[in-house]
């Protein structure tokens, strides 16, 4: 089976800057011509089942690379973002020094108050992909998430010591894995054209 994930396209909270966890913002004209640059990218590529977030912009994002309509989207809480509690909406450099040192280096700094543990964003992303990998009627999956927990779940699959695969992913970014005979490999990776 090969796992495709992605993270959403643009959207106006992005393109301010600011952190944007559950809130439901849409995708704008950008994150939309991401989405289809990278479906593009990918070709003519046939997926068996499209995975997404409950939220607006992952399931856009889902639906436009994975080439379905929404309503086939199979929506899995468990691919929901990272809460970011009280600093939702808040502009990246104003997020204050515990915030930003536990978003910098999550391994030397604990999640404030209101936010969602690193623990926590381990423990969904390994249940979400430990039932997927029973599917093995798949042979292409695309998860459309977040950022957030796009490190957590790139971290399972790339069998991090850690769990986690802290590089940041852009918009509309897309890696993908193969799971066979219980192994992960890390195939390639597809980043959008600049537009």
């Amino acid at each position: 089976m090969k796992i495709w994930i992605t993270r959403h396209g643009q959207t106006d909270l992005n393109r301010t800057r600011r952190m944007q966890g559950r809130v439901e913002c849409p995708l704008n004209k950008k994150g939309i011509a991401q989405a289809k640059q990278s479906r593009k990218n990918i070709g003519d590529i046939r997926f068996d089942a499209v995975y997404a977030s409950p939220l607006q912009r992952a399931q856009m994002t889902g639906s436009i690379i994975g080439g379905v309509d929404v309503s086939e989207i199979i929506v899995d809480p468990r691919l929901i973002e990272t809460d970011f509690g009280k600093y939702e909406k808040r502009k990246y450099y104003l997020m204050g020094p515990a915030m930003t040192a536990y978003w910098v280096m999550p391994k030397l700094f604990p999640a404030p108050p209101t936010v969602e543990t690193i623990a926590s964003m381990k423990k969904r992303a390994a249940s979400f992909l430990k039932d997927l990998e029973k599917h093995s009627e798949y042979e292409n999956v695309l998860v459309a998430c977040h950022g957030g927990i796009m490190r957590a779940l790139c971290g399972y699959l790339d069998d991090a010591p850690d769990g986690l695969h802290w590089e940041r992913a852009k918009n509309c970014d897309i890696r993908v894995y193969e799971y066979k005979d219980g192994k992960h490999t890390f195939l390639k990776s597809y980043i959008p054209e600049k537009i």
